[in-house]
Protein backbone atom coordinates (compact mmCIF):
# COMPACT_ATOMS: atom_id res chain seq x y z
CA UNK A 1 0.00 0.00 0.00
CA UNK A 2 1.86 3.77 -1.02
CA UNK A 3 1.05 6.15 1.53
CA UNK A 4 1.55 9.96 0.45
CA UNK A 5 2.57 12.02 3.02
CA UNK A 6 3.58 15.97 2.58
CA UNK A 7 6.07 17.43 4.45
CA UNK A 8 4.70 20.37 6.49
CA UNK A 9 5.71 23.61 5.10
CA UNK A 10 7.56 22.53 2.38
CA UNK A 11 4.23 20.83 -0.01
CA UNK A 12 7.09 18.24 -0.44
CA UNK A 13 4.86 15.14 -1.59
CA UNK A 14 7.01 11.75 -0.47
CA UNK A 15 6.26 8.14 -0.81
CA UNK A 16 6.24 5.53 1.54
CA UNK A 17 5.75 2.31 1.21
CA UNK A 18 3.81 0.64 3.95
CA UNK A 19 4.89 -3.02 5.07
CA UNK A 20 1.61 -5.02 5.39
CA UNK A 21 3.47 -7.84 6.73
CA UNK A 22 4.06 -10.23 4.36
CA UNK A 23 7.60 -10.08 4.45
CA UNK A 24 7.74 -11.04 8.03
CA UNK A 25 5.37 -13.67 7.54
CA UNK A 26 7.58 -15.23 4.31
CA UNK A 27 10.44 -14.91 7.14
CA UNK A 28 8.40 -16.96 9.65
CA UNK A 29 7.59 -19.69 7.11
CA UNK A 30 10.72 -20.61 5.80
CA UNK A 31 12.95 -20.55 9.21
CA UNK A 32 9.64 -22.57 10.83
CA UNK A 33 10.65 -25.68 7.90
CA UNK A 34 14.35 -25.01 7.64
CA UNK A 35 14.46 -25.54 11.18
CA UNK A 36 11.90 -28.80 11.18
CA UNK A 37 14.29 -29.89 8.72
CA UNK A 38 17.23 -29.06 10.37
CA UNK A 39 16.20 -30.76 13.46
CA UNK A 40 14.81 -33.75 11.96
CA UNK A 41 18.15 -34.79 10.12
CA UNK A 42 20.12 -34.10 13.76
CA UNK A 43 17.83 -36.01 15.90
CA UNK A 44 18.39 -39.15 13.42
CA UNK A 45 21.47 -38.54 13.26
CA UNK A 46 21.97 -38.71 16.91
CA UNK A 47 19.57 -41.76 17.49
CA UNK A 48 22.22 -43.31 14.50
CA UNK A 49 25.49 -42.44 16.70
CA UNK A 50 26.68 -40.47 13.68
CA UNK A 51 28.03 -37.04 13.70
CA UNK A 52 28.94 -34.58 16.23
CA UNK A 53 25.56 -34.13 17.91
CA UNK A 54 24.74 -34.76 21.19
CA UNK A 55 21.89 -35.03 23.33
CA UNK A 56 21.58 -32.55 25.67
CA UNK A 57 21.62 -33.07 29.63
CA UNK A 58 21.86 -30.89 32.54
CA UNK A 59 22.43 -32.58 35.84
CA UNK A 60 21.51 -35.68 34.26
CA UNK A 61 18.07 -34.63 32.82
CA UNK A 62 17.26 -34.55 29.16
CA UNK A 63 16.33 -30.93 27.60
CA UNK A 64 13.77 -31.38 24.76
CA UNK A 65 14.02 -28.78 22.38
CA UNK A 66 10.79 -28.33 22.65
CA UNK A 67 12.16 -26.38 25.99
CA UNK A 68 14.35 -23.84 24.06
CA UNK A 69 12.03 -23.56 21.63
CA UNK A 70 9.66 -22.39 23.80
CA UNK A 71 11.64 -19.67 25.41
CA UNK A 72 12.86 -18.53 21.85
CA UNK A 73 9.02 -17.86 21.16
CA UNK A 74 8.51 -16.16 24.11
CA UNK A 75 11.25 -14.05 23.95
CA UNK A 76 10.60 -13.33 20.14
CA UNK A 77 7.34 -12.66 20.72
CA UNK A 78 7.69 -10.02 24.10
CA UNK A 79 10.43 -8.28 21.75
CA UNK A 80 7.84 -7.71 19.15
CA UNK A 81 5.12 -6.50 21.23
CA UNK A 82 7.57 -4.13 23.65
CA UNK A 83 9.05 -2.54 20.46
CA UNK A 84 7.12 -2.95 17.85
CA UNK A 85 9.86 -2.60 15.49
CA UNK A 86 9.84 -2.66 11.36
CA UNK A 87 11.93 -3.80 8.26
CA UNK A 88 14.31 -6.12 9.48
CA UNK A 89 14.16 -6.34 13.21
CA UNK A 90 10.84 -7.53 12.71
CA UNK A 91 11.56 -9.84 9.81
CA UNK A 92 14.58 -11.40 12.17
CA UNK A 93 11.92 -11.72 15.33
CA UNK A 94 9.59 -13.05 12.95
CA UNK A 95 12.25 -15.66 12.04
CA UNK A 96 13.48 -16.58 15.49
CA UNK A 97 9.47 -17.07 16.05
CA UNK A 98 9.63 -19.79 13.55
CA UNK A 99 12.38 -21.16 14.37
CA UNK A 100 11.17 -21.33 18.40
CA UNK A 101 7.50 -23.06 17.02
CA UNK A 102 9.26 -25.56 14.99
CA UNK A 103 11.10 -26.69 17.84
CA UNK A 104 8.47 -26.99 19.93
CA UNK A 105 5.75 -28.34 17.09
CA UNK A 106 8.56 -30.99 16.20
CA UNK A 107 7.61 -32.51 20.12
CA UNK A 108 4.17 -31.80 19.85
CA UNK A 109 3.36 -36.14 20.36
CA UNK A 110 5.70 -35.34 23.71
CA UNK A 111 3.38 -32.41 25.26
CA UNK A 112 -0.11 -33.83 24.04
CA UNK A 113 0.71 -37.44 25.62
CA UNK A 114 3.18 -36.28 28.62
CA UNK A 115 5.04 -38.89 27.80
CA UNK A 116 8.87 -39.12 25.64
CA UNK A 117 6.96 -40.96 22.31
CA UNK A 118 8.95 -39.03 19.99
CA UNK A 119 10.31 -42.61 18.20
CA UNK A 120 6.82 -44.35 18.61
CA UNK A 121 3.71 -44.78 16.81
CA UNK A 122 2.35 -41.63 18.53
CA UNK A 123 4.98 -39.82 17.69
CA UNK A 124 4.04 -39.48 13.83
CA UNK A 125 1.34 -36.45 15.16
CA UNK A 126 4.35 -34.06 15.57
CA UNK A 127 4.66 -34.69 11.85
CA UNK A 128 0.68 -33.97 10.96
CA UNK A 129 0.97 -30.50 13.54
CA UNK A 130 4.42 -29.29 11.95
CA UNK A 131 2.62 -29.97 8.74
CA UNK A 132 -0.26 -28.37 9.17
CA UNK A 133 0.95 -24.92 10.75
CA UNK A 134 3.40 -25.09 7.75
CA UNK A 135 0.09 -25.31 5.35
CA UNK A 136 -1.70 -22.68 7.56
CA UNK A 137 1.52 -20.24 6.99
CA UNK A 138 1.42 -21.08 3.02
CA UNK A 139 -2.25 -20.42 3.57
CA UNK A 140 -1.78 -17.14 5.14
CA UNK A 141 0.95 -16.28 2.67
CA UNK A 142 -1.14 -16.80 -0.39
CA UNK A 143 -4.17 -14.55 0.82
CA UNK A 144 -1.68 -12.04 1.15
CA UNK A 145 -1.33 -12.07 -2.88
CA UNK A 146 2.13 -11.67 -2.78
CA UNK A 147 2.32 -10.83 -6.40
CA UNK A 148 -0.10 -7.89 -6.00
CA UNK A 149 1.24 -4.90 -6.04
CA UNK A 150 -1.48 -3.37 -4.17
CA UNK A 151 -3.34 -5.04 -0.86
CA UNK A 152 -6.74 -6.17 -2.32
CA UNK A 153 -5.79 -6.62 -6.12
CA UNK A 154 -7.17 -10.19 -7.33
CA UNK A 155 -8.96 -10.84 -3.64
CA UNK A 156 -11.83 -12.72 -5.01
CA UNK A 157 -9.88 -15.06 -6.83
CA UNK A 158 -7.36 -15.82 -3.83
CA UNK A 159 -10.43 -16.34 -1.60
CA UNK A 160 -12.13 -18.66 -3.97
CA UNK A 161 -8.92 -20.25 -4.36
CA UNK A 162 -8.25 -20.85 -0.55
CA UNK A 163 -12.14 -21.95 -0.32
CA UNK A 164 -12.02 -24.84 -2.73
CA UNK A 165 -8.53 -25.82 -1.57
CA UNK A 166 -10.13 -25.94 2.25
CA UNK A 167 -12.60 -27.88 1.14
CA UNK A 168 -10.87 -30.52 -0.55
CA UNK A 169 -8.77 -30.96 2.47
CA UNK A 170 -11.77 -31.32 4.58
CA UNK A 171 -12.71 -34.12 2.56
CA UNK A 172 -9.41 -35.87 2.76
CA UNK A 173 -9.43 -35.74 6.61
CA UNK A 174 -13.42 -36.82 6.62
CA UNK A 175 -12.06 -39.83 4.94
CA UNK A 176 -8.97 -40.51 7.23
CA UNK A 177 -6.43 -39.33 5.02
CA UNK A 178 -4.70 -37.03 7.48
CA UNK A 179 -1.34 -36.45 5.64
CA UNK A 180 -3.56 -35.58 2.62
CA UNK A 181 -5.68 -33.68 4.38
CA UNK A 182 -3.14 -31.25 6.48
CA UNK A 183 -0.26 -31.71 3.16
CA UNK A 184 -3.39 -30.56 0.99
CA UNK A 185 -3.29 -27.19 3.39
CA UNK A 186 0.08 -26.78 2.58
CA UNK A 187 0.24 -27.92 -1.00
CA UNK A 188 -2.40 -27.23 -3.07
CA UNK A 189 -4.78 -29.22 -4.80
CA UNK A 190 -2.72 -32.17 -3.35
CA UNK A 191 -6.10 -33.34 -1.25
CA UNK A 192 -7.47 -34.21 -4.39
CA UNK A 193 -5.98 -37.61 -4.38
CA UNK A 194 -8.46 -38.29 -1.32
CA UNK A 195 -10.81 -37.78 -3.48
CA UNK A 196 -10.30 -40.86 -5.51
CA UNK A 197 -8.45 -43.14 -2.68
CA UNK A 198 -11.28 -45.07 -0.03
CA UNK A 199 -11.56 -43.71 3.31
CA UNK A 200 -9.95 -45.45 6.17
CA UNK A 201 -11.88 -47.42 8.20
CA UNK A 202 -13.08 -45.44 11.23
CA UNK A 203 -12.98 -42.64 9.55
CA UNK A 204 -15.99 -40.38 9.94
CA UNK A 205 -16.73 -41.16 5.71
CA UNK A 206 -16.29 -44.80 6.26
CA UNK A 207 -19.19 -45.24 8.79
CA UNK A 208 -21.27 -42.71 6.79
CA UNK A 209 -21.28 -43.81 3.26
CA UNK A 210 -19.44 -47.11 3.39
CA UNK A 211 -22.28 -49.50 4.82
CA UNK A 212 -22.09 -53.05 6.21
CA UNK A 213 -21.76 -55.86 3.03
CA UNK A 214 -20.96 -52.59 0.42
CA UNK A 215 -18.16 -53.20 -1.81
CA UNK A 216 -16.20 -50.25 -0.86
CA UNK A 217 -16.13 -51.15 2.65
CA UNK A 218 -15.02 -54.70 2.17
CA UNK A 219 -12.22 -52.83 -0.64
CA UNK A 220 -11.29 -50.26 2.09
CA UNK A 221 -10.67 -53.16 5.00
CA UNK A 222 -8.27 -54.92 2.74
CA UNK A 223 -6.32 -52.10 1.22
CA UNK A 224 -5.71 -50.84 5.19
CA UNK A 225 -3.97 -54.73 5.63
CA UNK A 226 -1.39 -52.92 3.23
CA UNK A 227 0.88 -50.51 3.69
CA UNK A 228 0.11 -47.45 1.64
CA UNK A 229 2.60 -45.34 0.20
CA UNK A 230 1.54 -41.69 2.15
CA UNK A 231 2.22 -44.24 5.17
CA UNK A 232 5.69 -45.21 4.07
CA UNK A 233 6.04 -41.02 3.80
CA UNK A 234 4.97 -40.38 7.05
CA UNK A 235 7.49 -42.92 8.53
CA UNK A 236 10.50 -41.44 6.42
CA UNK A 237 10.10 -37.89 7.87
CA UNK A 238 9.07 -39.03 11.57
CA UNK A 239 11.25 -41.99 11.92
CA UNK A 240 9.06 -44.53 12.76
CA UNK A 241 8.32 -47.65 11.35
CA UNK A 242 4.89 -48.80 10.52
CA UNK A 243 3.59 -51.52 12.33
CA UNK A 244 4.31 -53.47 8.98
CA UNK A 245 7.41 -52.65 9.10
CA UNK A 246 8.60 -54.05 12.82
CA UNK A 247 7.16 -57.54 11.93
CA UNK A 248 9.52 -60.34 13.13
CA UNK A 249 11.95 -57.39 14.77
CA UNK A 250 12.11 -56.00 18.38
CA UNK A 251 9.06 -54.16 19.70
CA UNK A 252 9.26 -50.96 18.99
CA UNK A 253 10.12 -49.71 22.56
CA UNK A 254 13.41 -48.93 21.03
CA UNK A 255 11.32 -45.69 20.27
CA UNK A 256 10.31 -45.29 23.96
CA UNK A 257 14.09 -44.82 24.31
CA UNK A 258 15.17 -41.50 25.74
CA UNK A 259 17.81 -40.70 23.09
CA UNK A 260 15.33 -38.64 21.08
CA UNK A 261 17.32 -35.74 20.33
Amino acid sequence: MRMRAVAEGTGVSVDLLHDSGRTALLFMLVAFVVTFVVTRVVVRLIRSGRGPFANVSVDGLHIHHLVPGIFVMLIASCAEFLLVPHGLVRDGLAAAFGMGAALTLDEFALWLHLDDVYWAQEGRKSVDAVVFVAGLGVLGLVASNPLAREPGEGTPFFVGFLVLNLLLALVAILKGRLLLGVGGVLVPFLALIALVRLARPGSVWFRTFYPPGSSKRARALRRAQRRGGMERVKGALSGVPTPSDTTGRPPVEEGRQRAED
